[in-house]
């Protein structure tokens, strides 16, 4: 019973994670106008690149979309991942 209980928590932990994820996904891909892979692929750079948990990363985003409070250096590595990770604008062709 108790083995049941415990992966019916990290089951819901994994829901809620994911969620939170699929949430930041919507936020970067709508300022960034990229696709969800692409939105995917930022999130996991940023993380990588700023050493920082991935749900952390994302709780980050979402919290700022709110708020508009991110800290430097994630808003920076940020907007270098979107702009790698962007179609060439109009202007560029």
């Amino acid at each position: 019973m108790e083995a049941l209980e415990d992966e019916n928590v990290q089951l819901h932990e994994a829901i809620r994670s994911h969620a939170v994820v699929d949430q930041a996904i919507g936020i970067v891909l709508a300022i960034g106008q990229l696709t969800p892979d692409q939105a995917w692929d930022v999130l996991k750079e940023v993380s990588q690149r700023t050493n920082i948990k991935l749900r952390h990363v994302a709780e980050m985003i979402i919290e700022w979309a709110r708020t508009g409070d991110l800290g430097a250096d994630v808003h920076a590595e940020l907007e270098r991942q979107i702009a790698q990770h962007s179609p060439p604008s109009q202007a560029d062709t």
